[in-house]
C-alpha cells in the first residue's frame, strides 16, 4: 500500500479533529439519540432521524481520518537541511515573469491544500513543475490560459 505525503502540521490538524469527533461529537450524538428514543415512536421522530444521520456522518468522518493518518507519510520539513531545492513541504516564492508579481505557496498533501491559505497540492501543475528545482531556476507551468513562466525567488523550509 502506498503512503501519501502529509506535512507535520496537516497530520496534527487531522489528529485534533479526530480527537474532537471522538471525545465531543460522538458522545453528544449518542446522548441526542437516547433523548430522541425517549420521545416514543421512531418512525415519525424527526429528532431521532436527524441524530442518526449526524451519527453516520461523524462515524464516516472518523473512519476517513483514521484511514488518512494510517496511510500518511508525515514529513517534517523543518528537520531537513535547506539546500535551496524545492521539496514537499517547502514554502516557495515565485516571480511571474509576465506580470512581475510574486506569489508564495507551500507544497502540501492533497488533503491539506487550500488556495486561500496559499497551500497547494504536491500534485498540482505548479508543484509538479517546481519540485526538484532550485532558486533562480525558470519554470514553465501550463495553465488553462496558456504557458506561464515563473522564476523561483525563495525556498524556505518552515
Amino acid at each position: 500500500m502506498t503512503k501519501t505525503p502529509m506535512t507535520l502540521h496537516g497530520a496534527e490538524k487531522l489528529k485534533q479533529e479526530l480527537q474532537h469527533l471522538k471525545s465531543v461529537e460522538r458522545p453528544r450524538i449518542i446522548k441526542a439519540i437516547a433523548e430522541a428514543r425517549a420521545l416514543g415512536d421512531l418512525k415519525e421522530n424527526a429528532e431521532y432521524h436527524s441524530a442518526k444521520e449526524q451519527q453516520g456522518f461523524i462515524e464516516g468522518r472518523i473512519l476517513d481520518i483514521e484511514s488518512k493518518l494510517s496511510h500518511a507519510q508525515v514529513i517534517d520539513i523543518s528537520k531537513i537541511p535547506n539546500q535551496g531545492k524545492v521539496v514537499f513541504g517547502s514554502t516557495i516564492t515565485l516571480l511571474n515573469l509576465d506580470s512581475n508579481q510574486e506569489v508564495t505557496y507551500q507544497i502540501v498533501g492533497e488533503d491539506e491544500s487550500n488556495l486561500k491559505e496559499s497551500k497547494i497540492s504536491h500534485s498540482s501543475p505548479i508543484s509538479r513543475a517546481i519540485i526538484g528545482k532550485e532558486i533562480s531556476d525558470i519554470v514553465t507551468v501550463q495553465t488553462p490560459s496558456g504557458a506561464v513562466e515563473y522564476e523561483i525567488v525563495r525556498v524556505e523550509y518552515l
